[in-house]
């Protein structure tokens, strides 16, 4: 039985169509291109990455910088934040610097959950640090509920900024902790997984193969594990024939 798509999500797949351009608005652009300074942290891009790298507890208990991190086009609990605009989008596109900003914002929010990006052309993602290191993130995100709606929040963003590869990195990456070691598994992730993260790409060939890879684990009577072999394997699928997929037997 399909999982419903919740509204939110399926706005975004859909492309917003309810919402319109403001020209004026341009709070994200000038914060992601280092001129202006979030709220209500006073903080600008730069500063932050520097900063806030590996503070987890500022992580954990500050909420309003995720906004301004990884702006979309819905409005967030924090409302000093602006809603994404479409301008704004091809504007921060066209700006590598910009670009190579987003991406430590997501290594960023990935070392706070006890990952790290290995591979940005794939988004291969691998545990961060020592045992000790990633267990204790891993814990947290587990335990800490309110990530589950950031992860949500930083998808939807990936894919706004021409980075939706990245999102099959990160799924996959947390199906196989789940599915092959045990980690990462609650009530709580799982459901977010099956009904929002998954479903935050628009791709409709791969959003497909990976809630289909998902429902094989959860549901399969042969007990099937998704390894870090497929893991790996899918994505160099999809690096050299521009889809994932996997080999027959494995």
């Amino acid at each position: 039985m399909a999982v419903p798509v919740p509204r939110d999500v399926q706005e975004f797949l859909d492309g917003y169509p309810a919402v319109s351009d403001d020209p004026s608005a341009t709070a994200n652009l000038e914060f992601y291109s280092n001129h202006a300074r979030c709220r209500p942290d006073n903080r600008t891009i730069d500063e932050i990455h520097e900063q806030w790298f590996g503070d987890y507890d500022k992580l954990e208990y500050k909420h309003g910088f995720i906004q301004w991190l990884f702006p979309i086009r819905e409005y967030g609990m924090n409302y000093e934040s602006q809603p994404l605009q479409t301008h704004e989008i091809a504007s921060m596109r066209a700006d590598p610097k910009i670009m190579e900003r987003i991406l430590d914002s997501y290594r960023l929010m990935l070392d706070f959950y006890g990952m790290q990006l290995v591979a940005p052309d794939t988004g291969l993602l691998a545990r961060v640090g020592p045992p000790r290191q990633f267990a204790s993130r891993y814990r947290n995100l587990v335990r800490s509920s309110h990530n589950n709606l950031r992860i949500s929040r930083i998808l939807k963003c990936l894919s706004e900024m021409g980075l939706e590869h990245l999102n099959a990195g990160f799924l996959l990456h947390v199906l196989n902790e789940q599915s092959e070691f045990g980690e990462l598994y609650s009530r709580g992730l799982v459901s977010s997984m099956e009904r929002w993260w998954a479903n935050c790409i628009r791709n409709d060939q791969e959003r497909e193969w990976i809630r289909n890879i998902i429902d094989r684990v959860r549901h399969s009577e042969g007990d099937y594990v998704f390894t870090r072999q497929q893991y790996e394997t899918a994505l160099e699928s999809r690096a050299n024939t521009g889809e994932l997929g996997l080999p027959e037997g494995l």
